[in-house]
Protein backbone atom coordinates (compact mmCIF):
# COMPACT_ATOMS: atom_id res chain seq x y z
CA UNK A 1 0.00 0.00 0.00
CA UNK A 2 3.08 2.04 0.39
CA UNK A 3 3.73 1.89 -2.90
CA UNK A 4 2.69 5.82 -4.70
CA UNK A 5 1.86 4.48 -7.61
CA UNK A 6 -0.90 2.11 -6.75
CA UNK A 7 -2.44 4.20 -4.62
CA UNK A 8 -5.13 6.59 -5.90
CA UNK A 9 -7.99 5.97 -8.40
CA UNK A 10 -8.57 8.09 -10.09
CA UNK A 11 -5.44 9.12 -10.59
CA UNK A 12 -5.13 12.88 -9.58
CA UNK A 13 -4.29 15.52 -12.18
CA UNK A 14 -2.46 17.86 -10.58
CA UNK A 15 0.77 17.26 -8.13
CA UNK A 16 0.87 14.62 -5.79
CA UNK A 17 3.40 13.77 -3.10
CA UNK A 18 3.10 10.79 -0.77
CA UNK A 19 5.01 9.51 1.90
CA UNK A 20 6.08 6.12 2.37
CA UNK A 21 5.88 5.54 5.90
CA UNK A 22 2.56 4.68 7.75
CA UNK A 23 1.26 5.15 11.35
CA UNK A 24 -2.07 3.10 13.05
CA UNK A 25 -5.39 5.13 12.75
CA UNK A 26 -8.84 4.43 14.21
CA UNK A 27 -12.11 5.55 12.56
CA UNK A 28 -13.03 7.55 16.10
CA UNK A 29 -10.43 9.37 16.54
CA UNK A 30 -10.56 11.57 13.51
CA UNK A 31 -11.75 15.15 13.97
CA UNK A 32 -13.49 17.80 11.50
CA UNK A 33 -13.02 21.64 12.03
CA UNK A 34 -14.62 23.59 8.86
CA UNK A 35 -12.51 27.03 8.91
CA UNK A 36 -14.56 28.73 6.74
CA UNK A 37 -17.43 27.91 4.25
CA UNK A 38 -19.44 29.91 2.18
CA UNK A 39 -23.10 28.77 3.47
CA UNK A 40 -24.63 27.77 6.52
CA UNK A 41 -26.08 24.84 4.12
CA UNK A 42 -22.36 24.10 2.65
CA UNK A 43 -21.04 23.78 6.42
CA UNK A 44 -24.43 20.88 7.22
CA UNK A 45 -23.06 18.80 4.06
CA UNK A 46 -19.38 18.70 5.12
CA UNK A 47 -20.41 17.76 8.12
CA UNK A 48 -22.79 15.03 6.64
CA UNK A 49 -20.10 13.90 3.97
CA UNK A 50 -16.85 13.51 6.95
CA UNK A 51 -19.49 11.50 8.63
CA UNK A 52 -20.04 9.09 5.46
CA UNK A 53 -16.42 9.06 5.27
CA UNK A 54 -15.49 7.89 8.89
CA UNK A 55 -18.32 5.40 7.98
CA UNK A 56 -16.09 3.97 4.86
CA UNK A 57 -12.92 3.64 7.50
CA UNK A 58 -15.67 1.63 10.02
CA UNK A 59 -16.34 -0.99 7.41
CA UNK A 60 -12.50 -1.57 6.45
CA UNK A 61 -11.92 -2.28 10.51
CA UNK A 62 -12.33 -5.44 11.22
CA UNK A 63 -10.83 -7.14 14.37
CA UNK A 64 -9.42 -4.08 16.13
CA UNK A 65 -6.41 -4.95 18.51
CA UNK A 66 -5.02 -2.24 21.37
CA UNK A 67 -2.72 -0.26 19.92
CA UNK A 68 -1.18 2.53 22.65
CA UNK A 69 -0.14 4.54 19.76
CA UNK A 70 -2.84 5.19 18.17
CA UNK A 71 -3.34 8.76 16.40
CA UNK A 72 -5.51 11.00 16.37
CA UNK A 73 -6.30 12.72 13.24
CA UNK A 74 -7.40 16.48 12.54
CA UNK A 75 -9.41 17.34 9.62
CA UNK A 76 -9.15 20.90 8.77
CA UNK A 77 -11.64 22.19 5.87
CA UNK A 78 -11.76 25.85 4.62
CA UNK A 79 -14.03 26.69 1.89
CA UNK A 80 -13.51 29.73 0.16
CA UNK A 81 -16.01 32.54 1.56
CA UNK A 82 -16.64 33.37 -1.89
CA UNK A 83 -17.10 29.55 -3.41
CA UNK A 84 -20.19 28.49 -3.79
CA UNK A 85 -22.81 28.84 -1.40
CA UNK A 86 -25.26 26.08 -3.18
CA UNK A 87 -24.15 22.54 -2.25
CA UNK A 88 -25.71 21.17 -5.22
CA UNK A 89 -23.53 19.49 -7.55
CA UNK A 90 -24.17 22.39 -10.48
CA UNK A 91 -22.28 22.58 -14.48
CA UNK A 92 -20.25 25.20 -13.16
CA UNK A 93 -19.34 23.56 -9.94
CA UNK A 94 -15.69 24.35 -9.03
CA UNK A 95 -14.56 20.42 -8.14
CA UNK A 96 -11.13 20.69 -7.61
CA UNK A 97 -9.50 20.55 -4.08
CA UNK A 98 -6.00 20.56 -2.80
CA UNK A 99 -4.97 19.13 0.84
CA UNK A 100 -1.82 18.66 2.90
CA UNK A 101 -1.57 15.54 5.27
CA UNK A 102 1.67 15.67 7.75
CA UNK A 103 2.44 14.66 11.22
CA UNK A 104 0.71 17.87 14.06
CA UNK A 105 2.67 19.99 15.62
CA UNK A 106 6.21 18.48 15.12
CA UNK A 107 4.93 15.17 16.64
CA UNK A 108 3.96 11.47 14.82
CA UNK A 109 1.57 11.38 18.49
CA UNK A 110 -1.34 12.96 15.97
CA UNK A 111 -1.81 13.84 12.07
CA UNK A 112 -3.36 17.11 10.75
CA UNK A 113 -5.43 17.21 6.98
CA UNK A 114 -5.65 20.58 5.30
CA UNK A 115 -8.65 20.55 2.36
CA UNK A 116 -9.34 23.60 0.73
CA UNK A 117 -11.78 23.72 -2.13
CA UNK A 118 -14.41 25.93 -3.59
CA UNK A 119 -17.11 24.13 -3.27
CA UNK A 120 -18.98 21.15 -1.35
CA UNK A 121 -18.28 18.59 -3.91
CA UNK A 122 -14.24 19.68 -3.55
CA UNK A 123 -14.32 18.66 0.02
CA UNK A 124 -16.46 15.67 -0.72
CA UNK A 125 -13.84 14.70 -2.90
CA UNK A 126 -10.92 15.26 -0.95
CA UNK A 127 -12.66 13.11 1.79
CA UNK A 128 -12.98 10.22 -0.63
CA UNK A 129 -8.80 10.79 -1.88
CA UNK A 130 -7.99 10.78 2.14
CA UNK A 131 -9.74 7.64 2.25
CA UNK A 132 -7.41 5.89 0.04
CA UNK A 133 -4.14 7.09 1.80
CA UNK A 134 -5.53 4.15 4.83
CA UNK A 135 -6.13 0.88 4.46
CA UNK A 136 -6.34 -1.56 7.47
CA UNK A 137 -3.29 -4.32 7.72
CA UNK A 138 -4.74 -7.74 8.78
CA UNK A 139 -1.70 -9.15 10.56
CA UNK A 140 -1.49 -5.86 12.80
CA UNK A 141 -4.92 -5.55 13.21
CA UNK A 142 -5.28 -2.08 12.58
CA UNK A 143 -6.00 0.94 9.86
CA UNK A 144 -2.86 2.77 8.90
CA UNK A 145 -2.99 6.10 7.35
CA UNK A 146 0.16 7.38 5.58
CA UNK A 147 1.84 10.08 7.61
CA UNK A 148 2.42 12.68 5.12
CA UNK A 149 0.95 13.56 2.23
CA UNK A 150 -0.42 16.38 -0.52
CA UNK A 151 -2.75 16.13 -3.33
CA UNK A 152 -3.95 19.07 -5.71
CA UNK A 153 -6.72 17.93 -7.99
CA UNK A 154 -9.37 18.66 -10.16
CA UNK A 155 -11.48 16.83 -13.02
CA UNK A 156 -10.54 16.81 -16.90
CA UNK A 157 -14.41 16.95 -17.57
CA UNK A 158 -17.57 18.19 -15.95
CA UNK A 159 -19.98 15.68 -16.60
CA UNK A 160 -19.49 11.81 -15.53
CA UNK A 161 -22.10 9.72 -15.52
CA UNK A 162 -23.80 6.19 -14.93
CA UNK A 163 -27.16 5.59 -16.65
CA UNK A 164 -28.73 2.87 -14.82
CA UNK A 165 -32.49 1.55 -16.65
CA UNK A 166 -34.82 0.63 -13.81
CA UNK A 167 -38.14 -0.10 -15.86
CA UNK A 168 -37.12 -3.10 -17.86
CA UNK A 169 -36.08 -5.02 -14.53
CA UNK A 170 -36.86 -3.51 -10.98
CA UNK A 171 -34.03 -3.13 -8.52
CA UNK A 172 -34.49 -2.33 -5.06
CA UNK A 173 -33.48 0.99 -3.37
CA UNK A 174 -30.56 -0.64 -1.19
CA UNK A 175 -29.26 -1.63 -4.72
CA UNK A 176 -29.28 1.70 -6.13
CA UNK A 177 -27.58 3.26 -3.02
CA UNK A 178 -24.67 0.33 -3.26
CA UNK A 179 -24.33 1.46 -6.80
CA UNK A 180 -24.06 5.12 -5.69
CA UNK A 181 -21.45 4.06 -3.03
CA UNK A 182 -19.23 2.82 -6.14
CA UNK A 183 -19.68 6.05 -8.06
CA UNK A 184 -18.83 8.25 -5.24
CA UNK A 185 -15.69 5.96 -4.26
CA UNK A 186 -14.29 7.22 -7.92
CA UNK A 187 -16.06 10.52 -8.48
CA UNK A 188 -18.49 9.70 -11.14
CA UNK A 189 -21.16 12.51 -10.43
CA UNK A 190 -24.19 11.82 -12.69
CA UNK A 191 -26.51 8.95 -11.84
CA UNK A 192 -28.30 9.15 -14.78
CA UNK A 193 -31.35 7.45 -13.38
CA UNK A 194 -33.71 6.16 -16.68
CA UNK A 195 -36.31 5.35 -14.49
CA UNK A 196 -39.52 4.65 -17.30
CA UNK A 197 -40.04 2.79 -20.50
CA UNK A 198 -42.92 0.75 -22.00
CA UNK A 199 -42.24 -2.30 -20.15
CA UNK A 200 -43.29 -0.22 -17.01
CA UNK A 201 -43.07 3.18 -15.12
CA UNK A 202 -42.02 2.20 -11.71
CA UNK A 203 -41.55 5.97 -10.34
CA UNK A 204 -44.62 7.68 -8.06
CA UNK A 205 -45.47 10.64 -8.72
CA UNK A 206 -48.36 13.10 -6.64
CA UNK A 207 -48.82 15.42 -9.57
CA UNK A 208 -49.61 11.55 -11.95
CA UNK A 209 -49.83 9.03 -9.49
CA UNK A 210 -51.91 7.00 -11.93
CA UNK A 211 -48.64 5.93 -14.35
CA UNK A 212 -46.86 3.40 -11.25
CA UNK A 213 -50.26 2.60 -9.89
CA UNK A 214 -50.83 0.84 -13.53
CA UNK A 215 -47.56 0.78 -15.19
CA UNK A 216 -45.81 -0.46 -12.60
CA UNK A 217 -44.97 -4.33 -12.38
CA UNK A 218 -46.03 -4.19 -9.16
CA UNK A 219 -46.74 -2.59 -5.77
CA UNK A 220 -43.03 -3.89 -4.92
CA UNK A 221 -41.87 -2.79 -7.78
CA UNK A 222 -42.51 0.91 -7.23
CA UNK A 223 -40.08 3.83 -6.23
CA UNK A 224 -42.45 5.69 -4.08
CA UNK A 225 -42.04 9.87 -3.73
CA UNK A 226 -40.13 8.94 -0.11
CA UNK A 227 -37.99 6.25 -2.53
CA UNK A 228 -37.30 9.06 -4.83
CA UNK A 229 -36.17 11.64 -2.24
CA UNK A 230 -33.69 9.10 -0.08
CA UNK A 231 -31.97 8.27 -3.86
CA UNK A 232 -31.57 11.57 -4.19
CA UNK A 233 -30.63 13.09 -1.03
CA UNK A 234 -27.94 9.93 -0.37
CA UNK A 235 -26.47 11.06 -4.04
CA UNK A 236 -26.13 14.44 -3.60
CA UNK A 237 -23.98 13.98 -0.11
CA UNK A 238 -21.72 11.78 -2.10
CA UNK A 239 -21.33 14.86 -4.35
CA UNK A 240 -23.67 13.03 -7.09
CA UNK A 241 -26.72 14.69 -9.15
CA UNK A 242 -29.31 12.45 -10.05
CA UNK A 243 -30.95 13.04 -13.53
CA UNK A 244 -34.54 11.61 -13.35
CA UNK A 245 -35.23 10.71 -17.12
CA UNK A 246 -38.45 9.76 -18.26
CA UNK A 247 -37.68 9.21 -22.16
CA UNK A 248 -40.71 10.96 -24.70
CA UNK A 249 -42.48 10.66 -26.86
CA UNK A 250 -41.87 6.89 -27.32
CA UNK A 251 -41.41 4.66 -25.28
CA UNK A 252 -44.96 4.47 -23.77
CA UNK A 253 -46.91 2.36 -21.84
CA UNK A 254 -50.55 1.01 -21.53
CA UNK A 255 -51.08 3.32 -18.19
CA UNK A 256 -50.22 6.84 -20.46
CA UNK A 257 -53.87 5.64 -22.22
CA UNK A 258 -55.64 6.23 -18.44
CA UNK A 259 -54.64 10.03 -18.43
CA UNK A 260 -56.77 10.67 -21.03
CA UNK A 261 -60.10 12.55 -19.92
CA UNK A 262 -61.98 10.27 -22.61
CA UNK A 263 -61.21 7.66 -25.42
CA UNK A 264 -61.56 10.78 -27.62
CA UNK A 265 -58.24 12.32 -26.80
CA UNK A 266 -56.02 9.83 -28.17
CA UNK A 267 -53.18 10.80 -26.17
CA UNK A 268 -50.94 7.33 -27.30
CA UNK A 269 -50.64 5.95 -30.35
CA UNK A 270 -49.32 2.41 -31.81
CA UNK A 271 -49.83 1.16 -28.54
CA UNK A 272 -48.59 -2.80 -28.29
CA UNK A 273 -48.63 -2.90 -32.42
CA UNK A 274 -47.44 -5.94 -33.90
CA UNK A 275 -45.27 -6.55 -35.70
CA UNK A 276 -43.59 -4.98 -32.52
CA UNK A 277 -40.22 -4.77 -34.75
CA UNK A 278 -42.05 -2.41 -37.13
CA UNK A 279 -42.87 0.04 -34.43
CA UNK A 280 -40.09 -0.13 -31.97
CA UNK A 281 -37.11 -1.45 -31.24
CA UNK A 282 -38.37 -3.52 -27.62
CA UNK A 283 -41.93 -4.42 -26.84
CA UNK A 284 -44.26 -2.87 -25.76
CA UNK A 285 -44.84 -0.01 -28.04
CA UNK A 286 -46.71 3.21 -27.66
CA UNK A 287 -45.89 6.68 -28.87
CA UNK A 288 -47.35 9.97 -27.98
CA UNK A 289 -50.32 11.97 -30.03
CA UNK A 290 -47.53 14.92 -30.67
CA UNK A 291 -50.87 16.92 -31.32
CA UNK A 292 -52.55 16.51 -28.20
CA UNK A 293 -53.35 19.32 -26.28
CA UNK A 294 -53.58 16.79 -23.20
CA UNK A 295 -49.93 15.50 -23.54
CA UNK A 296 -48.33 19.22 -23.00
CA UNK A 297 -50.34 19.45 -20.33
CA UNK A 298 -49.40 15.85 -18.82
CA UNK A 299 -45.60 16.42 -19.58
CA UNK A 300 -45.44 20.13 -17.80
CA UNK A 301 -46.71 18.42 -14.50
CA UNK A 302 -44.42 15.54 -15.03
CA UNK A 303 -41.01 18.09 -15.04
CA UNK A 304 -42.21 20.68 -12.58
CA UNK A 305 -42.06 17.34 -10.59
CA UNK A 306 -39.12 15.49 -11.26
CA UNK A 307 -37.63 18.82 -11.29
CA UNK A 308 -39.00 19.54 -7.68
CA UNK A 309 -37.66 16.05 -6.62
CA UNK A 310 -34.55 16.19 -7.65
CA UNK A 311 -33.46 19.84 -7.40
CA UNK A 312 -31.42 19.76 -10.47
CA UNK A 313 -32.86 22.60 -12.52
CA UNK A 314 -29.74 23.29 -14.58
CA UNK A 315 -29.78 19.48 -16.56
CA UNK A 316 -32.58 18.16 -17.92
CA UNK A 317 -33.01 14.39 -19.81
CA UNK A 318 -36.08 14.98 -22.05
CA UNK A 319 -34.72 11.22 -23.59
CA UNK A 320 -36.60 11.84 -27.32
CA UNK A 321 -35.06 8.63 -28.27
CA UNK A 322 -36.56 5.88 -30.80
CA UNK A 323 -39.28 7.61 -32.29
CA UNK A 324 -41.03 5.48 -34.72
CA UNK A 325 -41.74 8.19 -37.81
CA UNK A 326 -43.85 5.34 -38.51
CA UNK A 327 -46.32 5.22 -36.38
CA UNK A 328 -46.75 8.95 -36.91
CA UNK A 329 -46.95 9.26 -40.35
CA UNK A 330 -49.76 6.36 -40.50
CA UNK A 331 -51.89 8.55 -37.90
CA UNK A 332 -51.76 11.44 -39.50
CA UNK A 333 -51.35 10.14 -43.19
CA UNK A 334 -48.59 12.38 -43.83
CA UNK A 335 -45.04 12.13 -46.01
CA UNK A 336 -42.95 13.71 -43.85
CA UNK A 337 -43.46 12.66 -39.73
CA UNK A 338 -40.22 14.31 -39.05
CA UNK A 339 -42.33 17.60 -38.73
CA UNK A 340 -44.44 16.20 -36.38
CA UNK A 341 -41.00 15.26 -33.90
CA UNK A 342 -40.52 19.09 -34.51
CA UNK A 343 -44.04 20.10 -33.03
CA UNK A 344 -43.62 17.06 -29.87
CA UNK A 345 -39.93 18.70 -29.06
CA UNK A 346 -40.62 22.63 -29.42
CA UNK A 347 -43.64 21.96 -27.15
CA UNK A 348 -41.68 19.98 -24.76
CA UNK A 349 -39.22 22.65 -24.77
CA UNK A 350 -41.50 25.13 -24.32
CA UNK A 351 -43.53 23.26 -21.39
CA UNK A 352 -39.90 22.39 -19.99
CA UNK A 353 -39.06 26.22 -19.67
CA UNK A 354 -42.47 26.87 -17.76
CA UNK A 355 -42.14 24.14 -15.46
CA UNK A 356 -38.77 25.61 -14.35
CA UNK A 357 -38.49 28.87 -15.06
CA UNK A 358 -36.16 28.96 -17.31
CA UNK A 359 -34.81 26.41 -19.73
CA UNK A 360 -32.21 24.38 -18.01
CA UNK A 361 -28.78 25.33 -19.32
CA UNK A 362 -27.90 22.02 -20.74
CA UNK A 363 -30.92 20.11 -21.63
CA UNK A 364 -30.15 17.06 -23.68
CA UNK A 365 -31.73 14.38 -25.89
CA UNK A 366 -30.92 10.78 -26.80
CA UNK A 367 -29.06 11.31 -30.76
CA UNK A 368 -31.52 9.95 -33.52
CA UNK A 369 -31.89 10.02 -36.65
CA UNK A 370 -33.96 13.52 -36.17
CA UNK A 371 -31.01 15.09 -34.15
CA UNK A 372 -29.39 16.78 -37.31
CA UNK A 373 -32.78 18.87 -37.38
CA UNK A 374 -31.69 20.85 -34.06
CA UNK A 375 -29.61 23.10 -35.15
CA UNK A 376 -31.50 24.78 -38.29
CA UNK A 377 -34.86 24.48 -36.86
CA UNK A 378 -34.35 24.81 -33.40
CA UNK A 379 -32.39 27.77 -33.34
CA UNK A 380 -33.97 29.66 -30.28
CA UNK A 381 -33.04 27.05 -27.95
CA UNK A 382 -29.60 25.52 -29.72
CA UNK A 383 -27.31 26.76 -26.96
CA UNK A 384 -29.00 25.09 -24.15
CA UNK A 385 -29.05 21.67 -26.07
CA UNK A 386 -27.14 18.90 -26.03
CA UNK A 387 -26.94 15.32 -27.30
CA UNK A 388 -25.98 12.35 -25.63
CA UNK A 389 -24.21 10.16 -28.63
CA UNK A 390 -24.23 6.40 -29.07
CA UNK A 391 -21.60 6.24 -31.84
CA UNK A 392 -18.13 7.70 -32.73
CA UNK A 393 -19.93 8.30 -36.33
CA UNK A 394 -22.94 10.54 -34.89
CA UNK A 395 -20.19 12.56 -32.34
CA UNK A 396 -17.88 13.79 -35.06
CA UNK A 397 -21.04 14.90 -37.43
CA UNK A 398 -22.87 17.11 -34.68
CA UNK A 399 -19.21 18.51 -33.38
CA UNK A 400 -20.97 21.47 -35.26
CA UNK A 401 -21.90 23.75 -31.87
CA UNK A 402 -24.29 21.39 -30.11
CA UNK A 403 -22.99 20.22 -26.73
CA UNK A 404 -22.11 16.47 -26.10
CA UNK A 405 -22.69 13.48 -24.15
CA UNK A 406 -20.36 10.81 -25.15
CA UNK A 407 -21.79 7.08 -24.10
CA UNK A 408 -20.53 4.93 -27.44
CA UNK A 409 -21.85 1.66 -27.84
CA UNK A 410 -19.13 -0.05 -28.44
CA UNK A 411 -17.16 0.88 -25.70
CA UNK A 412 -19.17 2.25 -22.85
CA UNK A 413 -21.96 0.01 -22.84
CA UNK A 414 -22.03 -1.92 -20.09
CA UNK A 415 -24.21 -4.13 -21.43
CA UNK A 416 -23.06 -4.94 -24.57
CA UNK A 417 -21.71 -8.65 -25.52
CA UNK A 418 -24.24 -10.03 -23.61
CA UNK A 419 -26.66 -9.59 -26.29
CA UNK A 420 -30.09 -8.77 -27.06
CA UNK A 421 -32.61 -11.03 -25.71
CA UNK A 422 -34.40 -10.97 -29.49
CA UNK A 423 -31.32 -12.13 -31.89
CA UNK A 424 -30.91 -15.34 -32.35
CA UNK A 425 -27.21 -15.25 -32.03
CA UNK A 426 -24.33 -13.11 -30.29
CA UNK A 427 -22.79 -10.50 -32.14
CA UNK A 428 -21.74 -7.82 -29.84
CA UNK A 429 -18.50 -7.68 -28.68
CA UNK A 430 -17.73 -7.61 -25.23
CA UNK A 431 -16.35 -3.85 -23.68
CA UNK A 432 -13.90 -4.92 -20.78
CA UNK A 433 -12.27 -3.06 -18.64
CA UNK A 434 -9.12 -1.81 -20.54
CA UNK A 435 -11.75 -1.39 -23.78
CA UNK A 436 -13.76 1.02 -21.14
CA UNK A 437 -10.37 2.48 -20.23
CA UNK A 438 -8.76 3.46 -23.85
CA UNK A 439 -11.72 5.19 -25.18
CA UNK A 440 -10.15 8.63 -26.06
CA UNK A 441 -12.40 9.84 -28.73
CA UNK A 442 -11.22 13.30 -28.85
CA UNK A 443 -7.93 12.54 -29.19
CA UNK A 444 -8.84 11.93 -32.81
CA UNK A 445 -10.76 14.81 -33.77
CA UNK A 446 -11.50 17.66 -31.19
CA UNK A 447 -14.99 17.82 -30.09
CA UNK A 448 -14.57 21.40 -28.78
CA UNK A 449 -18.39 20.96 -27.26
CA UNK A 450 -17.91 17.81 -25.21
CA UNK A 451 -19.23 17.80 -21.76
CA UNK A 452 -18.05 14.51 -20.89
CA UNK A 453 -19.75 10.73 -20.83
CA UNK A 454 -21.36 8.56 -19.48
CA UNK A 455 -21.50 4.41 -19.06
CA UNK A 456 -24.59 3.28 -19.78
CA UNK A 457 -26.57 -0.14 -18.70
CA UNK A 458 -29.18 -1.21 -19.98
CA UNK A 459 -31.11 -4.43 -18.13
CA UNK A 460 -33.23 -6.77 -20.04
CA UNK A 461 -30.96 -9.44 -19.19
CA UNK A 462 -30.09 -7.94 -15.80
CA UNK A 463 -31.49 -8.69 -12.13
CA UNK A 464 -30.52 -7.21 -9.12
CA UNK A 465 -28.04 -10.09 -8.53
CA UNK A 466 -25.71 -9.56 -11.63
CA UNK A 467 -25.86 -5.77 -10.84
CA UNK A 468 -22.10 -4.95 -9.20
CA UNK A 469 -20.69 -7.44 -11.56
CA UNK A 470 -21.97 -5.90 -14.18
CA UNK A 471 -21.08 -2.33 -13.43
CA UNK A 472 -17.47 -2.91 -11.72
CA UNK A 473 -14.53 -2.25 -11.95
CA UNK A 474 -15.87 -1.15 -15.33
CA UNK A 475 -17.45 1.79 -14.06
CA UNK A 476 -14.31 2.79 -12.20
CA UNK A 477 -12.14 2.37 -15.53
CA UNK A 478 -14.38 4.82 -17.29
CA UNK A 479 -14.55 7.33 -13.97
CA UNK A 480 -10.28 7.88 -14.23
CA UNK A 481 -10.91 7.91 -18.14
CA UNK A 482 -12.88 11.02 -17.64
CA UNK A 483 -11.33 12.52 -14.37
CA UNK A 484 -7.73 12.56 -15.23
CA UNK A 485 -7.94 11.39 -19.01
CA UNK A 486 -4.42 10.52 -19.01
CA UNK A 487 -2.41 9.07 -21.91
CA UNK A 488 -1.48 5.70 -20.25
CA UNK A 489 -3.08 2.71 -21.51
CA UNK A 490 -4.52 0.23 -19.56
CA UNK A 491 -0.61 -0.66 -18.53
CA UNK A 492 -0.08 -2.83 -15.67
CA UNK A 493 0.22 -0.64 -13.29
CA UNK A 494 -3.05 1.03 -14.11
CA UNK A 495 -4.19 -3.07 -13.85
CA UNK A 496 -2.75 -3.22 -10.55
CA UNK A 497 -4.05 -0.07 -9.01
CA UNK A 498 -7.61 -0.57 -10.51
CA UNK A 499 -7.54 -3.81 -8.52
CA UNK A 500 -6.49 -2.16 -5.08
CA UNK A 501 -9.90 0.21 -5.94
CA UNK A 502 -11.76 -3.52 -6.83
CA UNK A 503 -10.71 -4.10 -3.11
CA UNK A 504 -12.28 -1.01 -1.84
CA UNK A 505 -15.41 -1.61 -3.64
CA UNK A 506 -15.19 -4.92 -1.78
CA UNK A 507 -14.74 -3.52 1.52
CA UNK A 508 -18.04 -1.07 0.63
CA UNK A 509 -20.34 -4.30 0.20
CA UNK A 510 -19.85 -4.27 -3.65
CA UNK A 511 -19.80 -7.73 -5.46
CA UNK A 512 -17.33 -6.70 -8.01
CA UNK A 513 -15.70 -8.91 -11.25
CA UNK A 514 -12.06 -9.95 -10.00
CA UNK A 515 -9.62 -8.63 -12.50
CA UNK A 516 -7.39 -11.59 -12.58
CA UNK A 517 -6.75 -13.83 -9.70
CA UNK A 518 -6.39 -13.37 -6.18
CA UNK A 519 -2.41 -14.48 -6.18
CA UNK A 520 -1.57 -11.87 -8.32
CA UNK A 521 -4.06 -9.37 -6.42
CA UNK A 522 -1.65 -10.52 -3.78
CA UNK A 523 1.88 -10.36 -5.83
CA UNK A 524 0.39 -7.27 -8.57
CA UNK A 525 4.10 -6.75 -9.84
CA UNK A 526 5.05 -10.72 -10.34
CA UNK A 527 1.81 -10.98 -13.11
Amino acid sequence: MLCASMTLWPQPTGQVSLSTTAVPVRSDLFHLQILSFPSRSVREHVKDAFQIFQGVLRKMEHDIRVFEDWRTVAVYVAISESGQGDPRLLLETDESYRFSLRPRNGTTRSLRVDISANSFSGVRHAFETVSQLIWFDPYAGSLFMMEAASVDDAPRFKYRGLMLDTARNYFPVSDLLLTIDGMASCKLNTFHWHATDAQSFPIELDSLPQLARYGAYGPGAIYTTEDLRTVIRYARLRGIRVLLEVDLPAHVGAAWMLLGRSKADNIVFCLNNKPWTEYCNEPPCGQLNPRSVLVYTIIEKLYAEIIQLTGVDDVFHMGNGDVSLRCWAEKFNTTDPMDLWLVFTTNALQRLETANEKLPNLTLFWDSKMSDRIKPDLKPYFHNLGLQVNDLASSQKYISGLRIILSHQDAWDLNDGYSKWYEETGNSNFNSWQRVYEHRPWTRKAIKSLEGGEATVWTSTLSKDGLDSRIWPRAAALAERLWSDRAEAATRPVHARLDLHNLRLKQRGIQTTPLWSNWCSLNPYTC
